[in-house]
């Protein structure tokens, strides 16, 4: 038995503004996915994975009826039968390897569950990612639920604010174009958490508050209109600013031997480099006009490209 599949995704904007009401644009990938699996495999990676549904059964099963009730019978009886999630997802690279988790489980044993077939009004999305907020809570101690809403729905999500958030459609890619997004892989793993954390305590300080407003949310709010628009000229611009932004002042967020790679595409302009989730390890998302200029310059690392302008 296989359930259906969900996607990863990657927040092409957003990171860390979000927290703050800035705009993200969110599009799932469909390069990674997961399923949930009763298929009798008892390899070590099955197991393990079936131990973790046990414990996130646990969880769901204390969640506020008000807001999420699940079949916990079926749930529990398949994680007895040896139920585990199959995921091509990697963990820890802000790919979103929770949220499709999440996703699969809300869309196998939610009751009354809103399901993508239906008409998607504002507050429906508002539900799924205030539900889903609470499901992937158990992973990363705080949520916004995002990852398993563009998960389960497979269609990209513009954030507008909080509490404003939409299905959105996104330019057709231009396949044969020079310019693209692509994911370079830091080797390392990224832990969300302490990454939430150390943000949640930079923004004690004035300073790092007024650099947040002033620069990093009006450079991303650019971005996410510009992409929306196609105006590309525009968006690399605005890419270039907000990587300007983030090595000046999220420098822990990005590991150690890509400081150097970050400045040489800002003094080049070959590439921009950015966050990609809440960094510290795992993917860095980079955007160029020039992919093979890119390949060049980043010699040595594998460029997965995401979309091509």
């Amino acid at each position: 038995m296989k359930g259906p599949l969900f996607y990863s995704k990657i927040l092409l904007f957003g990171e860390y503004g979000i927290i703050k009401d800035s705009k993200g644009l969110s599009i799932p990938y469909n390069f990674y996915n997961g399923a949930l699996k009763t298929d009798g495999n008892t390899s070590e990676v099955a197991q393990a994975s079936n131990t973790g549904l046990k414990k996130f059964a646990l969880y769901l099963s204390n969640i506020d009826s008000e807001i999420v009730t699940f079949d916990m019978a079926s749930f529990l009886k398949d994680i007895e039968g040896g139920m585990y999630f199959d995921s091509s997802i990697p963990q820890g690279y802000g790919v979103g390897s929770s949220g499709a988790l999440v996703a699969a489980i809300y869309d196998k044993y939610a009751n009354n569950k809103i399901t993508v077939l239906e008409n998607l009004t504002r507050d429906k999305l508002l539900s799924l990612k205030r539900i889903f907020a609470e499901m992937e809570s158990f992973f990363h101690g705080k949520s916004s639920g995002l990852d398993p809403l563009n998960s389960y729905l497979s269609i990209p999500i513009l954030i507008n604010s909080k509490d404003n958030i939409e299905a959105t459609g996104i330019p057709a890619q231009q396949t044969d174009g020079k310019g693209a997004v692509f994911l370079i892989d830091s080797g390392s793993v990224g832990e969300t958490a302490p990454m939430v954390s150390l943000f949640m305590e930079s923004m004690k300080q004035e300073g790092f508050r007024k650099m947040l407003k002033d620069q990093f949310i009006k450079h991303t709010d650019a971005c996410v209109d510009d992409f929306l628009k196609g105006d590309v000229k525009s968006l690399f611009k605005n890419t270039k600013q907000l990587s300007k932004v983030v090595l000046n002042h999220f420098k822990p967020m990005i590991p150690q031997q890509f400081h150097e790679l970050w400045k040489n595409g800002l003094d080049t302009n070959d590439y921009y480099l950015k966050l990609c989730g809440s960094g510290g390890g795992g993917y860095i998302l980079g955007f160029t006009e020039d992919i093979e200029k890119a390949k060049q310059s980043l010699k040595g690392h594998n460029l997965e490209v995401v979309y091509n302008f």
